[in-house]
């Protein structure tokens, strides 16, 4: 025993020189985090998937580009940083109100529907004595962002109260950390933010639900569609669905959701089909400051999208980046560390690389035992 316990630590050693060594050999298993360059020497870190062409510089604070059919994340500025939403928060209230009442449901409206509609609102027009569906005031929502609409929608399911709880509810379900909700619709409230990456949770799962990506996707209706004195046409506000102001519409553009406030500045969700393949960019608060920054620049990265997607599916798929704390805390912004990683598609074989390089090591380690315990057992022989 004494002998062995003599040796112990000379096979502690060993053991340790071999792995490190295997490591050295062989390189990083896929699933480590990967290197992230940044976007300039301070902060705002850039990340894409290796092989991929670079992504465009944009002036927005935050972004991320999303494959939505796998899920993955194949680039992202500050996918984490805590910011105000704007209106792009309604596709959470969308979320959690939509399967609560049927389209066709109908509401007369009253007063008491937007008492607690904040001044300055956006307002789709919801009209007191007017006759509504469910579906009318979800096209108020989406086309128009209607404020009117979404707090007549959330009386209708039981209160703002409720409807906030059911919102916090469904973020904290999808794992977005990075939200506090503090008002219905997304209007500048102390306490409330979001974050591109959950943002771009929001609506994947928006789009899944069918009411909600023909909702999102509707250029034009009216309002309400049955017609009457107090009917009126509406146009979707999303300039990159649309088409106006300057603004071209983006080939294939199925949605999803744009915003202004003078705390959030623009923001926008979009996504897009090309070759049955979906992409989706959340984009917060360009500082450029033209009118259609946040359009222009949705475009750059939808485009960008569409070009790296094929390659970081192929070279090493990008998947989300390191959850923020569990833990909230409102006053203060959160500037998630993105830890990206690389995921080949070959994971299993890197480690099998590992493992093998390890055991022929670990081989070569134990010669000097081997040959020492020959000589001592032949030295007993002469003895």
């Amino acid at each position: 025993m004494a002998r062995f316990m003599g040796f112990y630590p000379c096979i502690t050693k060993s053991v340790v020189a071999s792995f490190a060594g295997a490591a050295i050999a062989v390189g990083p298993v896929g699933g480590v985090a990967a290197a992230v360059p940044r976007s300039d020497g301070v902060s705002g870190q850039i990340q894409n998937a290796p092989g991929t062409p670079d992504a465009p510089e944009v002036s927005a604070l935050s972004w991320t580009v999303t494959d939505v059919g796998s899920g993955n994340l194949l680039g992202a500025k500050e996918p984490h940083l805590r910011l105000a939403p704007a209106s792009t928060l309604k596709t959470l209230f969308a979320l959690a109100l939509l399967p609560q009442l049927p389209a066709t449901t109908e509401h007369t409206a009253v007063t008491a529907d937007i008492d607690d509609v904040a001044p300055g609102s956006s307002l789709v027009g919801v009209h007191e004595g007017t006759s509504y569906t469910v579906g009318d005031l979800w096209r108020g929502v989406f086309l128009s962002s209607g404020n009117d609409a979404v707090h007549t929608l959330a009386r209708l399911n039981g209160g703002s109260d409720l409807a906030l709880a059911r919102m916090q509810a469904t973020a904290d379900r999808l794992g977005a950390r990075d939200t506090a909700v503090r008002s219905l619709d997304g209007f500048d409230t102390p306490g409330q933010y979001s974050s591109a990456y959950d943002l771009s949770l929001f609506a994947r799962a928006g789009l899944r639900n069918a009411d909600f990506r023909r909702y999102c996707g509707t250029k034009s209706a009216q309002f309400p569609a049955a017609g009457g004195p107090n009917s009126f046409g509406i146009q979707n506000t999303n300039r990159l669905l649309v088409g106006s102001h300057g603004v071209e519409p983006y080939p294939g553009l199925i949605g999803v959701k744009n915003g202004y406030t003078s705390e959030a500045g623009n923001t926008l969700v979009a996504a897009a089909t090309r070759h049955n393949r979906t992409i989706l960019i959340t984009i917060m608060n360009p500082q450029d400051s033209s009118a259609n920054a946040v359009y222009e620049e949705s475009r750059e990265l939808l485009d960008w999208g569409f070009d790296a997607a094929p390659q970081a599916l192929t070279a090493g798929q990008l998947r989300g980046s390191a959850s923020p704390s569990a833990t909230r805390h409102p006053d203060a912004a959160h500037h998630g560390a993105v830890a990206a990683q690389a995921t080949s598609g070959k994971a299993s074989s890197g480690l099998s690389r590992h493992l093998e390089a390890a055991v022929a090591l670990l081989s070569l380690a134990s010669v000097p035992f081997l040959i020492r315990a020959v000589r001592r057992r032949r030295n007993r022989t002469t003895r």
